[in-house]
């Protein structure tokens, strides 16, 4: 019965082992993965207006170049959908999950503050990248180019391929959006200016769905016969306008540009439905954010001149709002769109 009792013992004293063991290796499943005698990664979770189109998905390809390059962990999750209450549900559970830097591109700014302080309540650094909530407790805002660049360039490209004059419409994306909203600002300021002779004769919304886009496209030329314009405020519209004014019939006639991704703008650029996308280096953004991330993790302050990389040598901060910009927009035309990949 003694010999019985030991073995059991024994036995009992193994398990616990094994267990103690097993919830160590549980505990910090990162000391193996950051090396450095067990040090923590540092974990970036971006969370995207929607997943799962090309813009975002550019994006988190340069997230993860940078990752591999940082030697951080790079968290991409999103929804299915631009829906500001899913996309709330993602940023909880990313609170829960601990993150070290949250950073959201919000579909709602509003809503999504009181969000962003539970996260800094939890000591998670927040952020936001291509869209900003301003009124937030964000400690970074990466801005792909100012209100005034891409605003005045998207103008500038239209009105030279309607001759200076004539009715045109915008076909925006989320209603409370604020990165598209001020570059429709823009945009208006620029037209009344600059432009006497034009004019904005509608803005709607689409959501960040083409088809809806290219409906809405299509009654706006229907309901405005005389419209020589139109311009898609996001990677969504900006395809589906050209795409609207082509089964239209109207290349030629009516002028378009947009916020295009340019692998989703080459067909349109190539027949001449869209005269220009103007965007950025959407992969660059995706690092910079990723950088950004970092560097709040491990706390380094930012300077007003950043080396991030050969290819952002000069990133410019400014501390007076917070704000990381990653450059000048680009134009893209038949000529050049096939340097970009996605």
């Amino acid at each position: 019965m003694r010999v019985r009792r030991s073995i059991t013992a024994a036995v009992a004293v193994a398990l616990a082992g094994v267990v103690a063991l097993s919830g160590c290796s549980q505990k910090n499943p990162d000391a193996a993965a950051g090396g450095g005698g067990g040090a923590k990664r540092v974990s970036v979770a971006f969370v995207p207006k929607l997943q799962g189109i090309p813009y975002f998905e550019a994006m988190n390809t340069g997230g993860q170049r940078a990752a591999q390059e940082l030697g951080i962990d790079w968290i991409y999750r999103g929804s299915t959908t631009a829906d500001p209450g899913a996309q709330t549900e993602i940023v909880n559970s990313l609170i829960q999950q601990r993150v070290d830097v949250l950073v959201v591109a919000p579909n709602d700014p509003d809503s999504m503050a009181p969000v962003l302080q539970e996260a800094r309540d939890a000591g998670i650094h927040v952020m936001t990248s291509d869209t900003d909530a301003p009124g937030s407790v964000r400690e970074a805002f990466v801005n792909q180019a100012t209100a005034d660049g891409v605003g005045t360039a998207l103008t500038d490209a239209l009105l030279g391929a309607m001759g200076g004059s004539g009715k045109y419409a915008i076909v925006s994306c989320g209603q409370t959006a604020a990165n598209l909203n001020s570059w429709i600002e823009v945009q208006r300021k620029v037209t009344a200016e600059k432009y006497p002779n034009a004019e904005i004769v509608d803005v709607v919304y689409a959501g960040e769905d083409e088809a809806q886009s290219v409906a809405m496209a299509k009654d706006l030329m229907n309901a405005h016969p005389d419209l020589t314009g139109l311009v898609g405020e996001c990677t969504a519209s900006a395809p589906g306008v050209a795409k609207a004014v082509t089964e239209a019939g109207k290349v030629g006639q009516v002028f378009t540009v947009g916020l295009g991704t340019p692998q989703s703008m080459k067909q349109y650029l190539d027949n001449g439905s869209s005269s220009a996308a103007i965007l950025w280096d959407v992969e660059q953004l995706g690092y910079l954010t990723a950088w950004a991330g970092k560097q709040l993790a491990d706390g380094t302050p930012l300077q007003p001149t950043n080396n991030v990389s050969s290819a952002l040598p000069a990133v410019q901060w400014t501390d007076s709002d917070k704000q990381l910009l990653l450059g000048n927009p680009l134009r893209i035309t038949k000529d050049n769109v096939d340097q970009y990949k996605y």
